[in-house]
């Protein structure tokens, strides 16, 4: 799913707009994330997963069931 960046930050709870920055522009050179701005006033960004990391999608939901079931053990 496509997001602007004030849609990142309100899903990630806690998280500054400096480390959202800093965590965007490493995804984005790590070819996971892609950036497009649109030539506009004010400027709009959006981002969104490349075809990179889409595959890391399987993973990530492998990792959010493993960490829910051991918080569960450790409760």
């Amino acid at each position: 799913q496509t997001m602007r960046f004030s849609q990142l930050q309100h899903q990630i709870d806690g998280i500054t707009q400096k480390m959202l920055t800093q965590q965007l522009r490493e995804l984005e050179a790590d070819k996971i994330v892609s950036r497009k701005v649109y030539p506009e006033i004010p400027p709009k960004v959006e981002y969104s997963l490349t075809k990179h990391g889409k595959t890391l999608v399987p993973l990530l939901l492998d990792m959010e069931k493993w960490g829910l079931t051991h918080r569960k053990l450790s409760a």
